[in-house]
This record gives C-alpha cells, sequence and structure tokens, in this order.
C-alpha cells in the first residue's frame, strides 16, 4: 500500500508542477488575472494532497485499510475540487459549459476534508486504546 500511496502521490505532483507551468506560462497570457489565480487554487490544492499522501505512506500506525481509504478519499477530492476549478477557470477559452461544475467543487473540498479528518479521527482512536 506505502508503494501505491507514493505513486498516486508522485502521479499528483507531477501533474501540479505540469499544470502549474502552464498556468504560469501558456495560461497567464490569456486568461484574466482572477482566472489565472482560481486556476492556481486548484493547482496548491492538488499539491498539497500529493504531500499528504507521501506524508500517509510513511505512517506506521495506520493500516492498510485506514490508508486506502484517507487515498480514495484523496483522489475523489483532488478530481472533483481541482478538477473543476481547472474547467471552470478555463472554461472562457475552452468553451465548455461548466454550469454542472459549481456544486463539484464544494464536493470535492469536502472529501479533502474528510482524508484530514479520518486521519485525525484515526490518530486519537489509537492514541487512546
Amino acid at each position: 500500500m506505502e508503494k501505491k500511496l507514493i505513486l498516486v502521490g508522485a502521479l499528483l505532483g507531477v501533474i501540479t508542477i505540469v499544470l502549474g507551468a502552464f498556468g504560469a506560462h501558456a495560461l497567464k497570457k490569456v486568461l484574466t488575472e482572477s482566472q489565472l489565480s482560481t486556476f492556481e487554487v486548484g493547482v496548491k490544492y492538488q499539491m498539497y494532497h500529493a504531500l499528504f499522501l507521501l506524508f500517509i505512506a510513511n505512517l506506521n500506525f495506520i493500516t492498510h485499510k485506514e490508508k486506502t481509504i484517507i487515498m480514495c478519499l484523496v483522489v475523489v477530492g483532488v478530481i472533483l475540487f481541482s478538477g473543476s476549478i481547472f474547467l471552470l477557470s478555463t472554461s472562457a477559452l475552452t468553451k465548455i459549459k461548466t454550469s454542472f461544475l459549481g456544486p463539484l467543487t464544494p464536493v470535492g473540498g469536502l472529501f479533502l476534508i474528510a482524508s484530514w479528518v479520518y486521519l485525525f479521527y484515526i490518530t486519537i482512536v489509537k492514541n487512546t486504546n
């Protein structure tokens, strides 16, 4: 499981760096400052959670099942939160109808929050037993 977490974290990290560079160079010329700032929020949160997965991989007191749950929460959260932000902030360029994406962003945020809350819960339960 640790290897899978590291692979997923590394993949998210690579994608984050590519998107960050794309935003800083290509999108900077075609997006408004507000749109670019929004895009960067998606990049930041994706990187935070890539690093979070790498951190989780190194925790010895968390079981395989608990790590799997955290990884699933993070992956779904990043796809919904950051993914929707990427699409919403670039919709003027892509011409993709994004009205359906608005509600997905906070749902993705809830998944990301849940991954951290679950880690908090696991830590408290395991330290009180």
